[in-house]
């Protein structure tokens, strides 16, 4: 017998009975709010609009596709800002204007409003002059877990916002605010304003899959908060999930076999994701995770900061911070070169050298500054791009030795993201698998020689590499699930109390029950996820418990849904586990003739009540519903801590 949550003093504080709770794994945790619907309950006959919004760290992009047509997968190129250029992303990056009129008091204090104050104008993505401040990698902040990269001050970010009196959330939903505005402004000219009033509209959000689970659920709240979870449905999905939509679909025609391995890298500017895929059918193609996925803050932006750092030692410090505040776009030129050119296009076989364009920099033989230009050695790029391309490799050969110690043969690594488009990284990472010599000839082939010949892996650049995210995620809306089981990133369970036993538990830990009446322990560990394990995308998972009540006591009750990320988890709760969330189970709508009432030998009169918490597992998420012998009843809100 397991008791969950008991109390250790009197009998009015009424102790919780948990029979049995398995489960086998899990992708993210939170609640079902705002418009968020379960994926069966979605009607599939319905002609539809998806929008796929990628939120990324240092660039965000926005697709559309009409469910009646969903190979015209529509890019947004066109933004704010950009003088008619087009752009497949738009700058994560967002400044508030000084307000013409002082904020009051009542203002700031508003919490619930889910806009900027109307005096306070908003400038975002390409609306900024290079020498002008403003918040950037404010995505960041929604993970408190994850370490900040060394480029992203949390002092002079909390110094922004406090100036213009908004928290990074108010940020993040202003920001999203901009995007969904701007988006269906670009939609209703394309397809006209009575096709969009009469159409059906969804979201599809992507989110990191190495995030927090409190980190997701902020991201779903902010997007909510922006209008897109209000109006029209709203849905999330891990941005290696999302590409792997996208991508394994267009190698999949190259001889795609069932049993076949595949390593999505989706390489961003700030953060690289990885998730293993195991293609279990071909037609239509579904997929297994087959490995636990990783992730590391090692994306192309660490590359200009290590840029910034050498230009300033080749040409000296003071002549570059001059640069910088008298010249600010001479900086801006060069920098641009390195991140539309350099980093996309450099080879070391074809580039002996790169010619940085500097405008207005005096010759300077010294510093290798000729006629406005820096020219740079292929040695020196090669230095630049080092720790960071060694991080994505260890990130890689992470996935492959997982995916091969379950005997698992890798097909390939798709490359996608920003980074992904990398000329040098595809290299490096074909040198680095392809290495191995083919084997020796023999008469006699053996296992060992074959297994041996494994090493060499196929490196994958697919069209529209930096897009493939967004691109999937729409993909995703239109076409469902392509995932059938996912992998546990941590154990999940509760915590419980069960009766004492001098063979297992410290007599020290035991209290006496006046309600089971009987010698307790409590705060033991019950973990109904492991880490690592498979779980099925479309079977349900519940929790069964019995609950008991007092007569007049609240139908509200609260589980804390604790969460361990290290490969053993502990029996009994501790300061290493996390809190991940609180969920309150209301169960005021479950019939009254469905509890059955006890005694106990004092007299004490109480109700019981068995029921299942059930959770449907996304891809970025979880929904909780509460269920008595299999009737949907009430509602669990999830509450991240």
């Amino acid at each position: 017998m397991t008791i969950n949550q008991p109390a250790r003093d009197t009998l009015p504080h009424i102790e919780t009975l948990e029979v049995s709770g398995k489960l086998n794994g899990v992708n993210g945790i939170h609640s079902s709010v705002g418009d968020v619907t379960p994926e069966e309950e979605l009607p599939e006959h319905e002609d539809r609009l998806v929008v796929g919004i990628d939120f990324g760290t240092t660039y965000s992009g926005v697709a559309a596709v009409y469910s009646a047509t969903p190979e015209d997968v529509d890019i947004i190129k066109t933004w704010p800002g950009g003088n008619g250029i087009t752009s497949d992303k738009v700058p994560t990056e967002i400044a508030y204007e000084e307000p013409k009129v002082p904020a009051t008091a009542s203002a700031v204090e508003d919490e619930s409003e889910t806009s900027s104050p109307p005096s306070r104008q908003i400038r975002w993505g390409f609306q900024f002059k290079p020498e002008e401040t403003r918040l950037r990698c404010i995505k960041l902040f929604l993970d408190r877990n994850q370490s900040l990269p060394h480029f992203v001050s949390p002092l002079e970010t909390a110094a922004q916002l406090r100036k213009c009196e908004r928290t990074v959330m108010d940020a993040v939903s202003d920001y999203l605010i901009k995007i969904y505005e701007h988006t269906l402004e670009t939609l209703t000219r394309r397809y006209g304003s009575s096709f969009m009033s009469t159409t059906k509209v969804e979201f599809v959000l992507t989110v990191p899959a190495v995030w927090s689970d409190a980190a997701k659920n902020a991201t779903l709240q902010a997007a909510e908060r922006a209008g897109m979870g209000r109006r029209h449905e709203l849905r999330l999905i891990s941005e290696p999930e999302a590409a792997a939509v996208y991508t394994l679909k267009t190698v999949q025609p190259n001889g795609m076999k069932v049993g076949d391995n595949y390593i999505v890298c989706d390489a961003g500017g700030g953060t690289v994701d990885l998730i293993a895929y195991k293609v279990t059918q071909t037609n239509p193609l579904r997929v297994e995770e087959s490995a636990v996925g990783t992730g590391g803050l090692c994306g192309s932006a660490f590359l200009n900061y290590r840029f910034e750092d050498r230009v300033k030692e080749r040409i000296g410090e003071e002549r570059y911070r001059n640069m910088r505040e008298k010249k600010p776009k001479t900086w801006m030129m060069g920098l641009r070169y390195f991140e539309e050119f350099v980093k996309r296009n450099f080879n070391e076989e074809e580039h002996a050298e790169v010619n940085v364009p500097f405008p207005g920099l005096p010759d300077d033989e010294e510093a290798g500054l000729d006629s406005g230009f820096l020219i740079m050695t292929a040695d020196e790029i090669k230095d630049i791009f080092e720790p960071i391309i060694r991080k994505v490799l260890e990130l890689v050969e992470g996935q492959v030795e997982a995916v091969q110690a379950k005997n698992g043969i890798i097909s390939g690594i798709i490359l996608v993201g920003g980074f992904g488009q990398s000329n040098y990284l595809y290299t490096r990472l074909k040198q680095h698998f392809n290495s191995i010599p083919p084997p020796p000839y023999t008469n006699k082939p053996t296992h060992q020689i074959a297994d041996a010949s494994q090493g060499s892996v196929e490196v994958l650049q697919p069209l529209h590499a930096w897009t493939a995210v967004v691109r999937g995620a729409v993909l995703r809306g239109v076409e469902g699930n392509l995932v059938e089981k996912r992998r546990s990133r941590w154990h999940y369970g509760t915590s419980y109390a069960t009766v004492f036993d001098e063979s297992r538990h410290p007599v020290e830990d035991r209290y006496w029950s006046p309600l089971w009446e009987r010698w307790m322990v409590s705060d033991r560990m019950q973990w109904h996820i492991a880490k690592g394990a498979s779980i099925s995308a479309d079977q349900p998972i519940s929790f069964h418990y019995t609950r008991n009540f007092r007569p007049g006591q609240s139908l509200v009750v609260d589980d804390e849904l604790i969460g361990c990320d290290s490969d053993a988890a502990p029996d009994a709760l501790d300061k290493s586990l996390i809190k991940v969330c609180t969920l309150t189970t209301d169960l005021n709508a479950v019939p009254r003739s469905l509890f059955t009432r006890l005694t106990t030998t004092k007299g004490f009169e109480f109700d019981n009540l068995d029921f299942e918490l059930h959770m449907k597992i996304e891809s970025a998420n979880l929904v909780f519903e509460l269920r008595v012998d299999g009737v949907k009843y009430g509602s669990v809100q999830a509450d991240f801590h």
